[in-house]
Formats: C-alpha cells, sequence, structure tokens
C-alpha cells in the first residue's frame, strides 16, 4: 500500500481540471478510521482551505467556494462529507438532492449568511420590482431561492459583467466584497450591508505594522476585506487564485490578509516560499471561529452516525438550484 495519500486542490479558474498533491498517509488511530468510513460509505471529502490542517490533509479535494461548487456538481460519491461551514453543505444538497450530505458540526455557521435574512431580502426586492439579484454564496439556501445568479469571489467580475444592462443591480450579502466588484468593473450596484466578521478585522494599522516589519513581502489580500485594507494590497483575488499569484510571482515571502487556515495550503503548493499570516489589532493571526468549529472527533463521529445530515424542503432545492447552475455555466 502506498504511503501517501493523494487528494487534489481545486483550481479556480481552469474549469475543470484539478491538480494533483501529495501528503503524507495519517498514521493515527482517529485519521485512519476515517479514511475507513470513508470507503465504506463510498465518500467523497470535500474541505475548504479554510478548515484545519488535519482535515485539509484528510480530503479528496481542497479549494473554495467555487472550485468546491464544481466538485459537488460532479461527484459521483453516495455521500458527501463537506467539512466547511452550513451554506457550503446546502450547496452540496441543491446540487445533489438525491445524495445524503453530512456537515460534521450542525452550529458551524458564517456571518455573512446571518447578515441577510431571506424575509429582508424579499421585502427589498418586493419595493424594488425588476431589481437583478446577485448573491455571493456566502447566504443561505433560502436566500439563494430568491436570487436571478450566485458569485463567488473568484467569478464575481464575470457575473456581474454578464448581468443585464438595463435592469438595476442589488448584491447581497457582502458589501465589502460588491464594493470591489464596483471599482473594478465600473458597474454601480445596491449593496447589502453585510460582511465577514474575521475579514474585517484586519485593518490599515494592522497591515502597515506587518508590512514595516516585512518590506519585501508582496501583501495578498482577500476582496472581503475592507477598503482601507485592499488599498495597501499589492494583489486582491480568491484564495485559489492566492495559489496561482504566490506560485508565480518571484518574491519569497508573502503576507496574506485572509483566514488563517490559507496558509496551510500555501505551504504545501509553494515549497520554499514563508507565508506570513496577516495581524489583526488584537491577534497575531487571524481564524474564523466557525470555520475551526470543525475537528476530526466531528468528522468522524458525522460519518460514522451519518448526522448532521443536511437537508431542505423540495421547493427550496429546486428554486436555489437555478441560480447556482447558471453560475456555474457562465464561469465555464
Amino acid at each position: 500500500m502506498s504511503d501517501t495519500l493523494v487528494h487534489i486542490s481545486l483550481r479556480e479558474g481552469t474549469e475543470n481540471e484539478a491538480r494533483k498533491t501529495e501528503s503524507i498517509r495519517p498514521n493515527d488511530p482517529l485519521s485512519k478510521e476515517i479514511l475507513r468510513l470513508k470507503t465504506e460509505l463510498n465518500a467523497v471529502l470535500l474541505a475548504h482551505n479554510y478548515q484545519i490542517p488535519e482535515i485539509q490533509d484528510l480530503a479528496d479535494y481542497v479549494g473554495d467556494s467555487l472550485g468546491l461548487a464544481r466538485q459537488a456538481a460532479e461527484t459521483d460519491a453516495e455521500v458527501i462529507v463537506f467539512c466547511g461551514v452550513h451554506f457550503m453543505a446546502e450547496t452540496a444538497k441543491i446540487l445533489n438532492p438525491d445524495k445524503l450530505v453530512l456537515l460534521p458540526d450542525r452550529n458551524a455557521g458564517c456571518s455573512l449568511e446571518e447578515s441577510c435574512p431571506a424575509a429582508q431580502l424579499k421585502a427589498f426586492q418586493d419595493a424594488n420590482p425588476g431589481i437583478y439579484t446577485i448573491a455571493y454564496i456566502n447566504c443561505s439556501a433560502d436566500v439563494k431561492a430568491l436570487s436571478d445568479v450566485i458569485c463567488t469571489s473568484g467569478n464575481a467580475m464575470k457575473i456581474v459583467e454578464a448581468a443585464p444592462k438595463d435592469r438595476d443591480l442589488l448584491f447581497v450579502p457582502d458589501e465589502n466584497l460588491g464594493s470591489w466588484v464596483i471599482e473594478q468593473s465600473g458597474r454601480p450596484m445596491e449593496l447589502w450591508k453585510g460582511n465577514c466578521y474575521a475579514h474585517v478585522e484586519f485593518t490599515a494599522d494592522s497591515i502597515l505594522a506587518i508590512r514595516e516589519k516585512h518590506p519585501d513581502a508582496p501583501l495578498v489580500a482577500h476582496p472581503e476585506c475592507t477598503k482601507a485594507v485592499r488599498l495597501l494590497a499589492d494583489e486582491i483575488c480568491s484564495t485559489e487564485k492566492m495559489v496561482d499569484f504566490c506560485q508565480s510571482h518571484t518574491a519569497s515571502a508573502f503576507i496574506i490578509a485572509t483566514e488563517a487556515g490559507m496558509i496551510h495550503r500555501l505551504k504545501k503548493e509553494c515549497p520554499g516560499k514563508e507565508f506570513i499570516a496577516a495581524p489583526t489589532d488584537n491577534c497575531a493571526c487571524n481564524e474564523c471561529k466557525f470555520m475551526k468549529m470543525n475537528t476530526l472527533e466531528k468528522l468522524h463521529a458525522c460519518m460514522l452516525n451519518k448526522t448532521p445530515e443536511v437537508s431542505m424542503p423540495q421547493e427550496t432545492l429546486d428554486r436555489a438550484r437555478l441560480p447556482i447552475k447558471r453560475m456555474l455555466e457562465m464561469s465555464t
């Protein structure tokens, strides 16, 4: 038996392509049991870039929201185990209504999802008939069901540029990503007042302080960061595109302004380069409390007991699937 575990890191912007990486097969009993259960269940293990390293190393696929949505749409596994947050597992269920979708911790939520209740969005749409709603994937299934199209940080520009020219646009729920897209595209949009609580913890002061310590290291920032931080960045992009940027850039060290779990992926895919987690005003790095709710113990328990299962009404599944599929078609 091989002593390596082959898993695929999804690469955004390369349609239906994936790049294989190798990691040492975990030897601890819990990890071995998780791998055994994966085979027994005919399951695929999907992990977001912000998951803990131990989960990333066990996953079949590691990537961002767009890459994981693509993989969920294409998998022939009978069970999808989604190591991320709730809206991501919902997306997998929407694309695979007849499959069992498991989430290690049911309470792994998202501040962006919470910022945009479906009832409030529906009221806004009723008051603004004809508005074209573009929803960042970080939202609930109910919000997706009310939207015209979904986007991710990796394809938001493409989705906005393809939106009908004769319609007013509403972008929900991330005002920072939305404002960045407006800056890049010049297309005006109404912005929902939501944000990622983790990314807005980065401040201009905290970034300037770390740049003073590492003056030669390019700053790579996620577009969920505030404009004050984005103005200081050398590159603004999705987590998947961070890999491409750091691989191709000649610098030997980079400051990364996103959730700290991304550092593990970058170190694996860019050997020999140094990655410095951007600090906040209160902490040397920045971790999302929701992403870190998933642990190996919870992963094992959910696979063993086949719960918590992600489910929703059939009408929601059907209505939410249309804007997601529209996004996937527009992203090819």
